[in-house]
């Protein structure tokens, strides 16, 4: 297993920049939503684990932090299916995170999405989207270039 001292692999950022804003624009466009913040980053922390992303696991767990969320909510979320630290409705969006995430196991199942769509309006539901659309992008960046040093 190899590990990373949190230095940059490739500056994907810096070296297209052009990409790099319009991807900056999408992600502040999938900011603006009417989904609650925490939810929000107890999304973008999950896929960032299951994605192997340091720097945004780092990120959003300082995020939910600063948000004032319980250090066991935050500590529990890579486990969220067995603990009762989460909402219904966080735990509709965490599945969908999750399955959505995980492509490669096969497509969103009726079941997951059905789950969400119980919990979520139909608008909620596209900006969830989005949200897990636009992490897993990001995710994949510091993943595969580590364009971002952890400090």
């Amino acid at each position: 297993m190899t590990t990373t001292t949190g230095t940059v692999r490739l500056a994907v950022d810096t070296l297209a920049p052009h990409i790099n804003r319009a991807m900056n624009s999408l992600d502040a466009a999938s900011r603006k939503t009417d989904l609650e913040p925490v939810l929000l980053d107890l999304v973008r922390a999950r896929a960032s684990q299951l994605n192997g992303c340091a720097y945004c696991v780092d990120t959003h767990s300082r995020d939910l932090r600063e948000a004032g969320e319980p250090e066991r909510r935050i500590y529990a979320l890579a486990v969220w299916r067995e603990t009762p630290f989460f909402t219904a409705r966080e735990r509709a969006a965490l599945e969908l995170t999750e399955a959505a995430t995980r492509l490669t196991d096969g497509p969103v199942s009726d079941e997951v999405y059905g789950r969400a769509a119980a919990e979520f309006s139909e608008k909620e539901l596209a900006e969830l989207i989005w949200t897990i659309t636009v992490i897993n992008a990001w995710n994949r960046l510091g993943a595969v270039a580590h364009p971002w040093p952890l400090s």
